[in-house]
């Protein structure tokens, strides 16, 4: 069957519905690799990975057969990711923040209130910036596909008061990923951090280990965040998304005829999960409030008052040669 690319980015219901007419050939695959995210299996970042693997296996007369372990089957961020540079797992979505642990640049993209609109990041990052990200990454040992996905901006929610200016987040216990960038921001704007992985995220919030945390809609949705946080403040404080991985030597293992056929459709997977997560932050705006969250918009100048020491650190963190990159296309920052 001929690849129809307006199925492909027709959204979830219509990819699960197209791959039923895919006859997957009979040979037995020469590369049985794995394909690792940390989100349900109803999350954009799935949803798009069935069909674009069924269609890899398909082009490749069945010499690429690639499974998918969503929802952190496969153990929490950081497991998997050691799991990547290990090999044992091939192909893995990350959060640049996470990232960050490993490729020390990687955490520019969440440089706080430095993106204004998914616009000016997908500018920066399908650009010099993604460009320069993605070379770092291949130093470190990893392959990242050009298009990095959608994440969202992020937000707060906790169970003990709205956020209305920074001073509300003193003392707050916040979760945030396991990533520097987070802790050094969340300690500056004055909340007390833990980092914890996602699949303990939930636990820690209906034991009050944590007040709170941060997320983009999708997330706190996905996550059902809303039956143990009260309180949804609008923030949109950072940008998150996912670089789409691949354990170096594996990808290189696939030879240029496979690679070629697996970038053609991780490019149409990356644009077809920008627009779904967009589409599921618009409508979980609204949602959330609906499900019983009391949401407000806080007062992020309050929050930006407190940075200029942080963006000078930052800068010597990832370097001038990023941070003057990055600013091409955020402006100033300081």
């Amino acid at each position: 069957m001929p690849f129809q690319r307006q199925k492909f980015l027709a959204g979830s219901a219509a990819v699960f519905a197209s791959i039923n007419v895919i006859k997957a050939p009979a040979k037995a695959a020469e590369f049985e690799y794995k394909f690792a995210t940390n989100a349900p299996i109803s999350h954009p970042l799935n949803t798009n990975a069935v069909p674009m693997w069924e269609y890899v296996k398909k082009e490749t007369g069945g010499k690429v057969d690639v499974k998918i372990f969503p929802n952190n089957v496969l153990g929490g961020d950081t497991a998997m990711l050691t799991q990547l540079r290990s090999g044992a797992i091939q192909f893995f979505t990350l959060s640049g923040g996470i990232l960050t642990n490993v490729v020390p640049v990687a955490g520019i993209q969440g440089v706080p209130f430095a993106f204004k609109s998914l616009k000016d990041v997908f500018a920066a990052f399908d650009g010099d910036l993604g460009a320069y990200v993605r070379k770092e990454i291949e130093n470190n040992g990893l392959y990242a596909f050009p298009l990095i996905t959608d994440n969202g901006f992020r937000q707060i929610t906790n169970s003990v008061r709205p956020i209305s200016t920074v001073k509300d987040l003193e003392g707050l216990k916040i979760r945030t990923p396991v990533g520097k960038l987070w802790v050094d921001l969340f300690k500056t704007l004055g909340a007390q951090v833990a980092t914890i992985n996602i699949s303990e995220a939930y636990s820690a919030l209906q034991t009050h280990v944590v007040d709170g945390q941060e997320n983009p809609y999708i997330v706190i949705e996905f996550q059902r965040f809303f039956e143990v946080n009260k309180y949804l403040s609008v923030t949109n404080h950072m940008w998150d998304g996912y670089w789409f991985l691949a354990n170096l030597d594996a990808w290189k293992a696939l030879g240029p005829d496979n690679q070629k056929i697996v970038s053609k459709y991780a490019d149409i997977y990356s644009r077809g999960e920008r627009r779904d997560n967009n589409n599921f932050n618009i409508a979980l705006a609204e949602k959330l409030g609906r499900q019983g969250m009391a949401i407000n918009t806080a007062d992020t100048s309050t929050f930006k008052a407190k940075l200029p020491d942080f963006y000078a650190r930052w800068k010597n963190e990832f370097g001038a040669t990023a941070w003057s990159i990055m600013e091409k296309y955020t402006g100033k920052l300081g």
